[in-house]
């Protein structure tokens, strides 16, 4: 009897383990089909380690926009996701993915926009980063954008978590003045240089003529909507209940489009986080988003995104998205010209939000709107002076911008880069020229005289690409190498005495500018 009921026992446990087995594996289930809810946060059980995680910010173009895999796995994807399953209900540093209450402003194809949170419990700073990733302004370029790089027109398949790097990094070591803050990564998926309240799409409208033909141009006639500023603002009213009323300050980033973004939007979140009641400071943190307009005549029913100009897709764009600029920029233009407003050296001082920018002198994305491809096969005489004059010309729009980082360095973006911390502008670090900027403001807030010693205006003196000694390094594109940049020159087919440059001569001037200080 003893032995029937030792036998009993084993088979009542392992009934209870099997039923509690399928009871884990309905719930795999469920999880899955609730990632598709879209109405509310995204339901998960276990983290999911977004794969393209080591780069959250974006490279701003049409054409070079990070990573546009989905959420499918790698090795390495997979293996944290074990680790995940294994640390299941620990403390995660992963951004949260929220989709928006309001169901009616949502991303191009109709799918709901959202937020990824990072909460730091009993933090009164937070930090709300704009993704980049340029824009289209037709049915044609939106219909080619949605076919090449869904992810930003769409939230269809976002990850549910994501990892900060850079600025959004919760480790102090990566991010030491900023990490413990609220860290909330808004995703791009309007197209419109977060400038759109638009419409939803109309139908094609019968043909007219006149002023009628002139009204129905500003009209949606494509499949997608446009609502990157609305977007903006309903992330600020779902973050109420996680407090943002109680923030101290709140610092709206963004990088490229997304850096433009916050040039465009600045004023409107201070201005909603006051009706609110909120005594925030909020501030604008702009990296790679201050463009200068193009020096090429180009048709300006240009087809492709990429054979427009930055102004001409704007003014074409700013009619399908319905975008708004900053009051005060706007009073400043006639009607028909508010694009201005879109080039930070135009609207800057129009600003009352203190605004921070970075900005490499030599902005890859700003060379390839002039078809100029560093480490890519040619380049010619003419398009060697454009470069060189292009550092000049950032270099003279930033003189009056007070706080500042702007390196001598053929790059696009950093905020967001595992590395950022390693550029230096006259021996000061952006995170540090950022911290100084922070004293100072709060200085001037509380009447205090700010710290000496703690500069944030850093623009580099030297004239070359590259003088700096800190940039990113450059690689040929066909053979992957680090080359430096005479030796890019070369290979790119540039002859150098011709251009009256000495390969021993400018390296020997390069490396007394570097050690005088860039």
């Amino acid at each position: 009897m003893k032995i029937l009921g030792k036998v009993a026992f084993l088979l009542l446990l392992g009934g209870m383990w099997c039923q509690n087995n399928r009871n884990t594996k309905a719930g795999g289930k469920s999880t899955k089909k609730s990632g598709g809810n879209q109405g509310g946060d995204v339901g998960q059980s276990l983290p999911v380690v977004d794969p393209t995680h080591g780069n959250t910010g974006s490279t701003g173009s049409a054409t070079g926009i990070g990573s546009t895999r989905g959420t499918g796995g790698t090795a390495e994807a997979a293996q944290e996701g074990a680790a995940g399953a294994r640390n299941a209900g620990q403390h995660t540093d992963d951004m949260r993915l929220h989709f928006l209450k309001n169901t009616q402003v949502t991303c191009n194809d109709g799918t709901a926009a959202g937020f990824y949170l990072k909460e730091f419990r009993g933090s009164r700073r937070w930090q709300l980063f704009l993704e980049g990733g340029w824009c289209c302004h037709s049915k044609e370029t939106c219909d080619s954008r949605y076919q090449n790089i869904p992810r930003l027109m769409s939230s269809s398949r976002w990850p549910q978590t994501k990892r900060g790097t850079g600025i959004l990094s919760s480790q102090a070591e990566e991010n030491p003045h900023w990490y413990n803050a609220n860290i909330v990564f808004i995703p791009y998926c309007s197209s419109d240089v977060w400038s759109g309240t638009g419409p939803t799409p109309t139908p094609p409208p019968r043909p007219r003529q006149g002023r009628e033909k002139e009204r129905d141009r500003n009209t949606n006639a494509t499949e997608y909507t446009f609502m990157g500023s609305l977007i903006i603002r309903e992330v600020i009213k779902d973050l109420i209940p996680k407090g943002i009323k109680l923030a101290k300050v709140v610092m709206l980033s963004g990088t490229s489009a997304g850096g433009t973004g916050v040039l465009l939007n600045i004023e409107r979140v201070a201005s909603q986080l006051e009706q609110l009641g909120a005594e925030a400071q909020v501030r604008g943190l702009v990296d790679s988003g201050w463009f200068l307009e193009s020096k090429q005549q180009r048709s300006p029913n240009c087809p492709e995104t990429i054979s427009c100009s930055p102004e001409d897709a704007i003014k074409i764009g700013l009619r399908l998205w319905n975008g708004v600029v900053p009051d005060r920029c706007r009073q400043l233009y006639k009607r028909g010209e508010e694009w201005q407003c879109f080039f930070g050296h135009k609207l800057y001082s129009t600003l009352t939000s203190p605004l921070f920018v970075v900005q490499w002198l030599f902005d890859e994305e700003q060379l390839r709107v002039e078809n100029i491809y560093m480490g890519g096969q040619s380049l010619s005489e003419e398009q060697w002076q454009y470069i060189q004059n292009l550092g000049r010309e950032l270099k003279n729009s930033l003189t009056d911008v007070t706080a500042v980082f702007a390196p001598s360095c053929l790059s696009h973006t950093v905020i967001t880069k595992s590395n950022w911390m390693s550029f230096q502008v006259k021996g000061t670090s952006l995170p540090r020229a950022l911290h100084c900027w922070d004293r100072s403001l709060e200085a001037t807030r509380n009447n205090r005289t700010p710290a000496k010693g703690c500069p944030f205006h850093l623009v580099d003196t030297c004239q070359w690409p590259q003088c700096n000694p800190t940039c990113p390094a450059l690689v040929d594109q066909a053979t992957q190498q680090e080359l430096t940049l005479l030796q890019m020159l070369v290979a790119m087919g540039l002859d150098l005495q011709k251009l009256g440059l000495d390969p021993q001569g400018d390296a020997d001037s390069l490396a007394s500018m570097v050690s005088n200080g860039g």
